[in-house]
């Protein structure tokens, strides 16, 4: 005899089905933060260089083989997701603070001003990200401190026309009008009643964020805008093994593939979060 489920349960059970892509990204994000959490747990000395072992291909002593200076490239890899990640987050942390401000600023002041920086983010936002921090670096000068600044200009317009967009629902709602109706101050009506209630959707697209934040650090590391030699920057070390592609792959392959792993397992899990948040099928 079989035995049908109820719909609602039935339902329940499919919701939860395990996904592997989901899962898969879920593990590449753990691993990729535990490297960059504890790296000399998993590597050893990612700028040590052995003459007699230049360019040697993967194997059991060198899992992901060795670059042109007989650094092992494992080893440079697990550093470099300290370093990429760390420049991700960073610009993307000033990516979020700056469209938090720009954003309420918006969306509480007047019209005309609000139509100033509305038409200012919708400006900015039709660059590409990449040109936009190409520009700022070209004014600020190369470095690690520029590409993290650049970047978190870059996609600052993102985050603030989010940010104003919550604004101005949250402003017409009801618990906002009796508190200016019991004579809230204008501070604690931002600070108690409306940055609350603007700041839900932020973490999930600081998340996806972040994703494209490694992803133009990488870029611009690999066109020499961002740390430099002998840094184990993912995108630097795509860099130096370019010129030895067609005899040793590894070099830059393996680095490529751990920057293309993390982007998209962010992106992965951050969508998914996102439609949770949203109320749609995940």
């Amino acid at each position: 005899m079989t035995l049908a489920l109820p719909r609602p349960v039935a339902r329940r059970f499919t919701l939860r089905r395990p996904r592997p892509g989901l899962t898969a990204a879920g593990l590449v994000l753990l691993v990729t933060l535990a490297a960059a959490a504890w790296p000399s747990l998993f590597a050893g000395d990612p700028l040590a260089a052995d003459p007699l072992r230049v360019l040697e291909a993967p194997s059991a002593a060198h899992w992901f083989g060795t670059d042109q200076l007989g650094r092992d490239v494992f080893d440079r890899v697990v550093h470099g997701a300290r370093h990429s990640l760390s420049i991700g987050v960073a610009a993307t942390v000033i990516a979020v603070g700056a469209g938090i401000l720009l954003g309420l600023v918006a969306g509480l002041v007047h019209r005309v001003a609000d139509e100033a920086l509305s038409r200012g983010f919708d400006a900015l936002a039709a660059f590409p990200l990449v040109l936009l921090a190409l520009l700022f670096i070209a004014i600020a000068g190369t470095g690690t401190t520029s590409l993290i600044v650049a970047i978190g200009i870059a996609t600052t317009p993102h985050h603030a026309r989010v940010v104003r967009a919550q604004t101005l629902v949250v402003r017409r709602a009801p618990y906002v009008t009796h508190a200016v109706a019991f004579g809230a101050s204008r501070p604690r009506l931002v600070l108690r009643h409306v940055l609350p209630n603007v700041l839900g959707p932020i973490p999930v697209l600081a998340m996806i964020g972040l994703g494209e934040a490694v992803l133009i650090a990488a870029g611009l590391s690999f066109l020499g805008l961002g740390p430099q030699p002998p840094s184990p920057e993912w995108g630097a070390m795509l860099s130096e093994g370019r010129g030895y592609l067609h005899i040793a792959w590894w070099a830059s392959l393996l680095p490529g593939a751990a920057v293309t792993a993390t982007v998209i397992s962010l992106t992965v899990v951050g969508r998914h979060i996102q439609n949770r948040f949203e109320g749609r099928p995940a």
